[in-house]
């Protein structure tokens, strides 16, 4: 393997297993329905401004009018996350900043900015289409910083410890391994490294079941962990300080949240499973207090609203 520039030898990711025909068939859904929003962009005749924030439970209306200003179009019209990553994830200059699933690319280009000419931000994504997209709009936006690689996020293509923070936006819902994402992202960070991912996650009371009842797998909602699943999966995979903030409502018992954990430091442990149901116990309690109508709130109250100013199904809504 050829390891990126910039990141020290000596460890190599584990082989990707092989995908059952189920999974297979969830990842290939996955794979053409991103593949056919990049295309949409990537075809398009520009027809989204920089300041179109569309849909504020999916997309750009996630993001503040001046974080998107500086970003080329066709970066904000391909941003079909649900939230913002980079909001709490306190990025630093000179860190080095992985994406899980960049699409895009609107995450990366806004974590380069953050870590600036001493860092790097890399971008991992399976669809060529996507990768395409994200390093057209690097180059528009002169953002020399910003790498991106093409890969599974069950299989990143980053040696062990390379990796400061590790960010992502509504993607780790899609995979259908999540215990490898999350040994993953263990794996690439440095010990005391953390993660900032916004993502779907369902109450508690919801089944698998009535999850798929609620939304596909491609539309961030049947394959969504719970939240006590997902503080679980954290602590299992050795994660300390897991915290789950629901910002906003997607649907009946689905929520949008920014996940927050960190590897430990050096001969210290993860958090316990009391700790981990703890915290989700707390975030639930917490999402069934917000607004049903997808306001976001970060905090102690709701973020201003947003113009929607795309009509569903147009450009630049997903």
């Amino acid at each position: 393997m050829t390891l990126p520039t910039g990141l020290p030898s000596g460890s190599h990711p584990p082989a990707a297993r092989p995908d059952d025909p189920m999974t297979a068939t969830i990842r290939d859904e996955i794979r053409d329905h991103y593949g056919r929003a990049a295309l949409a962009v990537l075809d398009s005749s520009g027809c989204c401004g920089s300041t179109a924030v569309g849909d504020p439970v999916f997309g750009p209306g996630l993001y503040g009018s001046a974080e998107l200003a500086p970003l080329p179009p066709d970066a904000v019209a391909a941003s079909l996350g649900c939230g913002n990553p980079t909001a709490l994830a306190d990025l630093r200059p000179g860190e080095t900043v992985l994406d899980l699933g960049s699409g895009g690319g609107i995450d990366v280009l806004l974590a380069a900015g953050r870590v600036g000419p001493a860092g790097v931000a890399y971008g991992l994504d399976m669809t060529p289409e996507m990768l395409a997209l994200a390093r057209r709009n690097a180059a528009a936006a002169g953002v020399a910083n910003a790498r991106f690689l093409e890969g599974q996020i069950e299989a990143v293509p980053l040696p062990d410890a390379s990796v400061d923070v590790v960010i992502s936006n509504c993607v780790v819902n899609l995979s259908p391994d999540k215990p490898r994402v999350f040994a993953e992202i263990a794996r690439v960070l440095r010990p005391g490294g953390r993660v900032s991912i916004s993502d779907v996650v369902a109450d508690d009371a919801l089944s698998p079941a009535d999850r798929a009842e609620r939304g596909s797998h491609a539309g961030c909602i049947a394959g969504a962990l719970s939240f006590g699943e997902y503080a679980a999966g954290l602590a299992a995979a050795g994660f300390a300080d897991v915290e789950l903030l629901p910002t906003h409502a997607v649907g009946d018992g689905m929520y949008g949240a920014i996940v927050r954990a960190a590897r430990p430091p050096a001969g210290a442990a993860g958090d316990a499973p009391d700790t981990a149901r703890a915290a989700a116990s707390t975030a639930v309690g917490r999402a069934r207090a917000l607004p049903a109508d997808g306001s976001l709130q970060l905090g102690d109250g709701p973020v201003a609203a947003r113009d929607a100013t795309c009509a569903p199904g147009g450009c630049c809504c997903g």
